[in-house]
């Protein structure tokens, strides 16, 4: 397991600055220290460079290469409101079965950053990155009531020896459970079909708030906001294959239903404009299974919407 600033090379795009002195593109206004040195009230991006965790849940290798792939994507899209405010605060790169280190080194780098007033924006890897990105705001924030929105296509509360890409959320309830504290989870976009009673059952066992794929468009906001009134903050993670395989064909494994970016993108701006927005990331993206580029253009996209909501 490594911590290393992103190559400069990441970071490129069209200049349009002849135009006027405000035609920037992200790669000319994204702040890239040589050290791992927080910047108050900007956004931290974060990369957490992992196969592992998909890995032991037997899932399609590749999230290791997402992060900088994303940030290529991300590199060339033009710079609005909140985007100046983006600070690359480089990667975690996770060697063999190192996870639980790697893991351990996203949590301190989050709570690092949190506590410096800054916000996290994290680049998995897979969904095993909830596990450290959670933890870290949990322990940022030990006195506030933290909700966890995951979009996903899967509950990821899984039973197993050791870390996987299937078991963040249960590790988070076991941290909560442990440290006296209310765990407070929301899926949404849970597929039926892509999860066993078992796990619905652990699910109604936590109080867990549920929205389907099928009853997305009609039941998410109104459940959203009874999540967000009992929230003081929020930490919102997106496992892209909550999209369809037509969207995002570019995962450990593609939706055969999945929710439509267009209605996911009212309930994310809906959390980026509550104010308790605390920290974001997006998981589960493998290049190796992408389609000229379309997931990483799309993913990029979202990143690209929850940084300017933010603003």
């Amino acid at each position: 397991m490594s911590w290393q600033p992103v190559a400069k090379t990441v970071w490129q795009g069209r200049d349009d600055s002849a135009e006027a002195s405000n035609a920037k593109r992200i790669f000319q206004t994204i702040r890239q220290p040589s050290h791992f040195t927080p910047v108050s009230s900007a956004i931290a991006l974060i990369g957490f460079a992992c196969d592992e965790g998909v890995r032991r849940n037997q899932g399609r290798q590749g999230a290791a290469q997402a992060p900088d792939m994303l940030r290529k994507a991300l590199a060339n899209m033009a710079t609005h409101s909140g985007h100046e405010r983006l600070v690359d605060m480089g990667s975690v790169y996770v060697e063999d079965d190192q996870l639980e280190e790697g893991q351990q080194a996203l949590s301190d780098a989050v709570v690092t950053c949190q506590q410096a007033g800054m916000r996290t924006l994290v680049l998995g890897g897979g969904h095993e990155t909830a596990w450290a990105h959670g933890r870290g705001i949990l322990e940022a924030f030990p006195n506030e009531r933290v909700a966890v929105i995951n979009l996903d296509a899967h509950l990821d509360l899984r039973k197993a020896e050791w870390a996987t890409s299937g078991t963040p959320f249960r590790q988070l309830a076991n941290y909560c459970a442990d440290h006296a504290r209310e765990f407070q989870y929301a899926c949404f976009g849970v597929s039926r079909a892509a999860n066993t009673q078992a796990l619905f059952d652990e699910a109604e066992r936590l109080n867990a708030t549920l929205v389907d794929d099928l009853h997305f468009h009609l039941d998410a906001l109104s459940a959203l906001e009874q999540v967000l009134a009992q929230a003081d903050r929020v930490y919102l993670t997106i496992d892209l294959d909550v999209l369809p395989a037509a969207e995002m064909p570019a995962v450990s494994a593609p939706a055969a239903l999945g929710v439509p970016a267009r209605d996911l993108l009212p309930a994310i701006e809906r959390i980026c404009r509550s104010g308790k927005l605390q920290a974001a990331d997006l998981v589960e993206f493998n290049p190796h299974y992408d389609r000229d580029g379309q997931g990483a253009k799309l993913a990029a996209r979202l990143a690209w919407q929850i940084a300017h909501w933010w603003a």
